[in-house]
């Protein structure tokens, strides 16, 4: 019986492997061809930098200044960070609301933001287009209402969920010491929350610096650009294509994401749990 489940675990820890390994080597690939040239990139993509074909750091030179990266990495900077604390901080009030008080209201809106989760984007994206144009946020402040709308869904759901599971005696504790709403939540409820804090936030995150296609659509792009807009800008006249800058760039971009993913990826799976579970 042990020789059987250790062998078990030996063929998913290979088979996980593997699969693990599928899924790096692209990253792997956009690095290894940032420091090539563009001829050694079309011809021989997945050979490694030799004497003749590595360039250095040119490719990073060029696309950061070809397309202003540091100045468009600002507006995905603001957008992705404004946006995030927004959701942390006004879904997890909203989750722990609607779970502390129970009414035909808070239950239709909980249900309203579950609702939300299985909407196609694509159905409402040209009347969103229109809408974002029309009350004016077609900018990085506006679209963060933006998102917040989008990321709510998920981020009220699994704030709520988890809310279930915090003792009600520590509020109602707090609350003969003489703490009101407020005051309860960020002394209280937020320390609590931290583990679904965290996996919301990294899962926000990873989602709105990566996204291309929402302020695309929202935007107004001849001012403001982020940077997954931007990268696109490296393609030249009559179809040219400057595939080493745009691996580069491409490298600038998710070192970002990699680095907050590694630091904090022990919590996604404790905080996905947290609130999808319990309660």
């Amino acid at each position: 019986m042990e020789s059987s489940k250790k062998t078990y675990k030996t063929v998913l820890t290979v088979v996980f492997s593997i699969i693990s390994l599928i899924y790096i080597f692209p990253i792997v690939l956009v690095v290894i061809n940032s420091f090539k040239k563009k001829t050694s990139i079309n011809l021989k993509p997945f050979a490694f930098p030799d004497e003749k074909s590595f360039v250095g750091l040119k490719n990073y030179i060029n696309g950061i200044e070809k397309i202003e990266f540091f100045k468009y990495f600002g507006y995905s900077l603001f957008i992705t960070v404004v946006s995030v604390l927004a959701i942390l901080i006004l879904c997890s009030m909203c989750g722990w609301y609607v779970t502390r008080v129970r009414n035909v209201v808070t239950k239709t809106l909980k249900n309203a933001f579950i609702f939300s989760m299985v909407v196609p984007f694509q159905m409402i994206m040209f009347t969103l287009a229109k809408t974002a144009d029309t009350l004016h946020l077609n900018t990085p402040v506006g679209i963060v209402i933006v998102y917040l709308g989008f990321g709510a869904g998920m981020a009220v759901f699994m704030f709520s969920n988890f809310a279930q599971s915090m003792p009600l005696e520590i509020e109602e504790a707090a609350s003969i010491d003489g703490c009101n709403p407020i005051q309860m939540y960020f002394k209280v409820v937020l320390p609590i929350m931290k583990p679904t804090y965290v996996s919301v936030g990294i899962l926000e995150i990873m989602w709105i610096w990566n996204d291309y296609l929402l302020p695309y659509l929202v935007l107004d792009i001849k001012k403001y650009k982020t940077i997954p807009i931007v990268i696109q800008y490296l393609k030249g006249g009559f179809g040219s294509v400057d595939m080493g800058a745009i691996m580069a760039c491409i490298v600038l971009a998710i070192i970002p994401v990699i680095i907050i993913y590694i630091m904090c990826q022990k919590y996604i799976v404790e905080g996905v749990a947290a609130g999808a579970v319990k309660g």
